[in-house]
């Protein structure tokens, strides 16, 4: 296995593809997969062969091997760059609006690479944990650019935030209020924070990935009235500086309208607080989970120029009716970055037929990875596509399903899709649209050591998380 350092020039790594010259056909529809799943990079080649920015997924799997994830570094930098203009004119002080801030949301998929390279395309980083935090400050994000989420914060994890200086804190809880204040105390610091609210309003896909309801474990109720009680907490505490309110109603959302209802509930409260306070919170953050194209057939994604001039719309309409001064607004998304920008490549193993009780029947593709690699089709029944890579195909389709190989019948890539029906072992396949939530939720079951990411630009490829190895596994087994 190829292990090379992230931060080699690409015009340094010695994987050139051949053929780099040969141009990739744009946003490909293999197999019958749709426009849209692929990153803008990936094409096919004259024989048939996946290209990703120029490199042939073949060379790809021969030097750095199977499952892996293959990032198109352009792609996401152009998805990144798209969010940064979008949000920046529509949120111009000459449009009458107070500028925004576009945040990264790493916990779609966080490594040092990808948060210099979000960085340097203008955006900030929204962290989770601890470990999302270390990362981001290790790429050089400086603190000043990085928001600390999370529903129970450690003080270690506080400590750290407060020590590099990061912009907000959201607190999601009425004793985190008390756990934050205690340790800005002990460091001498003022605190910036926001105050996480659940509106009401959700929206997006499986009950688990929608937020904003009022039985789940984020933030604090609107309709309850925990929400105000906090800001009347945090505007008690000389510590504190309550610069903000933050909402988050769901993932994977291709309809912009529940955002626009819960950015009037927001800045409603805002209102609120300022005419019965005095204090006008400078900021409101409307969160993110901007939904992606998986198969082709969930309807339209929306655009960064979409969501950005759909919500500057709101924000100025209602802040008019309100008669208060805009806030600065930021966003938080991630899946709309990284997601298209990645696709996970397998190589084919034990392929059969199956009788159904439909009186059809189905083939069972069975890849070297699975759920642990990907975890949301087995989680929350999520839907992917996949098409042959390693070579072009006059055969049959079949109705198939893509399967992992775990001890688990739910262990499912793909649940159904349209294969060649000469697709046999060797084969390498490619489920596009996996850049988010695959190795950031991956895991290790049964022992199987996590792929690498790769990342591909102008023909070449390099490591930027290398693949676990048995040795890595049993380094941490003391018995």
């Amino acid at each position: 296995m190829s292990r090379h350092r992230a931060d080699v020039p690409h015009d340094q790594h010695p994987a050139q593809a051949e053929a780099v010259e040969a141009p990739a056909l744009p946003a490909p529809e293999p197999d019958g997969t749709p426009t849209g799943v692929w990153s803008t990079g990936t094409g096919r080649g004259a024989d048939g062969a996946l290209r990703v920015a120029g490199l042939d997924v073949r060379d790809l799997a021969r030097e750095h091997g199977t499952p892996a994830y293959v990032l198109d570094e352009a792609d996401l930098r152009a998805r990144a760059r798209a969010y940064a203009t979008a949000f920046a004119e529509a949120f111009a002080p000459e449009a009458g609006l107070a500028g925004a801030d576009v945040y990264y949301a790493g916990k779609a998929f966080l490594s040092v690479a990808v948060a210099r390279w979000v960085h340097e395309e203008g955006l900030r980083v929204d962290t989770a944990t601890g470990g999302e935090l270390a990362v981001a400050l290790r790429a050089g994000v400086p603190g000043a650019g990085i928001g600390l989420h999370g529903n129970n914060k450690s003080d270690a994890e506080l400590v750290t935030a407060l020590e590099h200086g990061v912009g907000r804190i959201v607190v999601d809880s009425l004793p985190e209020i008390d756990r934050v204040a205690a340790v800005a105390e002990r460091l001498g610091v003022v605190a910036p924070v926001m105050v996480r609210v659940t509106t009401g309003v959700h929206a997006g896909g499986h009950q688990f990935i929608a937020t904003a309801h009022e039985d789940q474990k984020f933030g604090l109720s609107l309709t309850s009235g925990a929400a105000r009680k906090a800001v009347d907490e945090i505007l008690a505490r000389p510590g504190l500086d309550l610069i903000g309110l933050h909402s988050h109603i769901g993932s994977q959302i291709l309809d912009l309208a529940g955002f626009a209802v819960a950015a009037r509930a927001v800045l409603g409260l805002r209102a609120e607080v300022a005419a019965q306070t005095g204090h006008l919170m400078p900021e409101v953050d409307l969160g993110g989970g901007y939904g992606i194209a998986y198969t082709g057939h969930e309807g339209p994604a929306p655009t960064p120029a979409q969501i950005a001039t759909t919500l500057a719309d709101v924000v100025r309409r209602t802040c008019a009716e309100l008669g208060t001064p805009v806030p600065r607004i930021s966003v938080e998304p991630g899946r709309s970055i990284v997601g298209p920008s990645t696709l996970t490549l397998y190589t084919v193993g034990t392929v059969k037929e199956v009788a159904l009780d439909d009186g059809g029947r189905r083939t069972y593709v069975s890849v070297d990875g699975g759920m642990s690699d990907n975890i949301r089709p087995a989680l929350y029944e999520a839907e992917y596509s996949a098409a042959l890579a390693s070579r072009g195909s006059a055969a049959e389709p079949v109705r198939a399903r893509v399967v992992g190989k775990h001890c688990e019948s739910g262990d499912i890539v793909v649940h159904g899709v349209a294969l060649p029906g000469d697709v046999r072992d060797g084969d390498l396949l490619a489920v596009p649209a996996t850049g988010a939530y695959g190795r950031s939720m991956a895991s290790n079951y049964n022992l199987v050591p996590r792929p690498p990411v790769l990342a591909v630009r102008d023909g070449a490829a390099r490591v930027l998380v290398r693949r676990e190895t048995i040795e890595d596994l049993l380094a941490l087994d003391e018995g």
